[in-house]
């Protein structure tokens, strides 16, 4: 298979050649899905010490568990609930390591200052306000793809487009959105 045959190949296609024994189908699947879910960590722990562990233990666990993957999911949703149960067994690891006392502290509020929760809703604002200027075409798409985090294939199948358009159009827009917000700092 080449390399731009990996690259566009859909997800389904590349566990079916993972299982066959395609590590290199395996590790277009941990390129694809790497960033989003060491991010999840990061934000989670707020920092990234454990974050790097905690992303290479989710990949093992899809790795031996791909045969389990049902394609009545998308299977970033299958990496994402095995990311989200690895979160959860490293808490509570975490958890039995403390004393009693530290357990049952009142923990520190997560709550944003009002310094933050101001600097959210300007942040929200300027954001907003770029999308606008958007065509509504790319508007739709960034929207879809950031915010309500649907895959290229889920994209493609809802808005019937091919996936080559729909990640070229995607490309197109984030450059447009790039644009704008460099031209507004610049002001």
């Amino acid at each position: 298979m080449e390399i731009a045959d990996y690259i566009v190949a859909e997800d389904r296609d590349l566990v079916k050649r993972t299982l066959e024994g395609d590590d290199t189908a395996f590790e277009y699947l941990f390129n694809r899905y790497r960033d989003a879910i060491h991010r999840l960590f990061v934000q989670r722990l707020g920092g990234t010490n454990d974050a790097d562990d905690l992303l290479q233990e989710t990949f093992i666990k899809v790795y031996i568990n791909l045969h389990r993957y049902s394609q009545e999911y998308t299977f970033g949703q299958w990496v994402y609930t095995i990311a989200r149960n690895t979160f959860i067994d490293f808490v509570r690891r975490r958890q039995e390591d403390l004393s009693i006392d530290d357990r049952f502290a009142a923990p520190a509020s997560s709550a944003p200052t009002p310094e933050e929760s101001v600097i959210n809703l300007q942040q929200r604002t300027q954001i907003e306000h770029y999308l606008e200027r958007l065509s509504p075409r790319y508007r739709q798409l960034i929207v879809m793809r950031f915010f309500d985090e649907y895959s290229y294939d889920e994209i493609a199948a809802k808005l019937s487009l091919p996936l080559g358009t729909v990640k070229t159009q995607i490309h197109r827009a984030r450059e447009q959105m790039c644009r704008l917000i460099a031209e507004g700092e610049n002001r």
